[in-house]
């Protein structure tokens, strides 16, 4: 089977091109932006809580040791711990804390949802697109009629733009949106483990902190 004869630049046009444009005109372009960025992330390894338990635990050591003015010389790396330390070290208690992890958490629950909607919604249009490929390939055959080679020609836009279409869907889009969407969901349930551990920490080193 030659596969060339599968490649067709009209119909690929109307396929992508369409689908693009209509994803643009769907979607805010920050969101555009954040679900294309994403495609970086498709090959990292699930995110994994336990190092910054590590790291949590380490903190409440030194600030044990140290008092929670302690924490304020430490670096951390992940922006989450980083902004519940600092609330710590304000001496913010542990409902403020908590409340502070899980406003960051479902924000950037929401920010991984909007990219993996961009996907879905390029799943769902896709086809859409190469039925309108199909359209106007037989359209073009049936002002055609009277030139047996344009006739060809106008069938294999119709044909390979639906070809096109489903393949996009569903070999690139649907698959993209589902691997975000399971890597989202993973680092949800993941960073709801360091509410705990980090609330435990603010009750215990508030009243340390107010009457420093």
């Amino acid at each position: 089977m030659d596969l060339t004869r599968l490649l067709d630049p009209t119909a690929f046009a109307i396929v992508a091109g369409g689908t693009c444009v209509a994803t643009l005109l769907r979607a805010p372009v920050a969101d555009i932006a954040r679900a294309g960025a994403a495609v970086r992330t498709l090959w990292r390894a699930p995110f994994d809580a336990a190092p910054l338990l590590a790291q949590v635990a380490a903190q409440a050591r030194i600030a044990e040791r140290h008092g929670a003015a302690a924490l304020d010389r430490s670096v951390i790396a992940d922006p989450d711990v980083a902004a519940a330390l600092a609330a710590i070290v304000d001496g913010a208690g542990g409902d403020a804390v908590a409340a502070l992890l899980r406003r960051a958490r479902e924000g950037r629950g929401r920010r991984h949802l909007a990219a993996v909607e961009v996907w879905s919604g390029a799943a769902d249009l896709a086809p859409a697109m190469g039925m309108v490929g199909t359209l106007v390939g037989l359209a073009n055959a049936f002002a055609t009629m009277t030139d047996p080679a344009a006739i060809g020609g106008a069938m294999a836009v119709a044909l390979t733009a639906t070809l096109y279409g489903a393949l996009f869907a569903n070999l690139v889009f649907t698959p993209v949106a589902v691997r975000l969407r399971a890597a989202a969901r993973s680092e949800f349930v993941g960073r709801a483990e360091l509410d705990a551990p980090l609330a435990a920490l603010a009750r215990r080193e508030a009243p340390r902190a107010l009457a420093a």
